[in-house]
């Protein structure tokens, strides 16, 4: 039995509330247990300079987080001078994922920013990032093609992320705070609704794995990444 009380293999609650701000073209809070993240999608009509100076066609997508600072048990400091290491990292893998659902060249000479603040944090931000960006990600299409702006839609999957770990030689899905800080082994999975493997990050935090191991993580992502898509594909327009 887990901290929480759940099976090794059984997920968090889940809950995706859609539309939750006014001003952006999608926007939702993503509720992985007690994690909760606030995701918008803002669509600026221009693309990032280096695009303009490589003569770059297409459109792009980035990801920004944050971390506010009474999202953990003690004060956070706000990232306002300098980006940590750690920030820095999730950001680009919020973007980069995100990239990889939808068909750049057919979203046109425009940039979509995904802002990721993190409201509470209880492990999973970074998986919450991606569950919530992809719902507002697609209600940021769904308008483009509302207004006219898009002649097709450029989306080609939609995608989901899920932590997975190993702690005392058990395979654990889903990981609260206080089961990653104490983690063995730290995997992060992202994959799109055909199956297919986005991202994989893993890391032996205290002691190296096996193949097996691995096979046997890959499954139980697998596992939590379809119940995600069972809970969120209504949510998504």
């Amino acid at each position: 039995m887990r901290i929480d009380g759940r099976k090794n293999l059984q997920m968090r609650s889940i809950e995706i509330t859609p539309g939750f701000l006014k001003f952006p073209a999608g926007s939702a809070v993503a509720e992985f247990g007690n994690t909760r993240v606030l995701c918008s999608a803002s669509v600026l009509e221009e693309v990032p300079p280096w695009m303009r100076a490589e003569k770059k066609t297409g459109g792009w997508i980035t990801g920004e987080y944050q971390m506010i600072p009474g999202s953990t048990s003690e004060r956070n400091r706000r990232e306002t001078t300098k980006i940590g290491g750690r920030t820095h990292e999730i950001q680009r893998l919020i973007g980069r994922c995100l990239r990889g659902a939808v068909n750049l060249e057919k979203l046109g000479a425009r940039t979509i920013y995904i802002d990721c603040e993190v409201l509470d944090a209880d492990g999973g931000t970074r998986c919450a990032g991606i569950n919530g960006g992809m719902v507002a990600l697609e209600m940021a299409l769904a308008k483009l093609m509302k207004d006219g702006l898009l002649k097709e839609n450029p989306l080609v999957s939609r995608i989901a992320a899920v932590s997975v770990g190993m702690l005392g030689g058990k395979v654990l899905l889903d990981l609260c705070y206080e089961e990653d800080s104490k983690a063995d082994v730290d995997m992060n999975v992202v994959m799109n609704d055909k199956m297919e493997f986005i991202e994989v990050q893993s890391t032996a935090e205290h002691c190296a794995f096996n193949e097996k191991n691995l096979l046997d993580m890959l499954s139980a992502a697998k596992k939590g990444i379809k119940e995600i898509f069972s809970k969120t594909t209504d949510k998504l327009l």
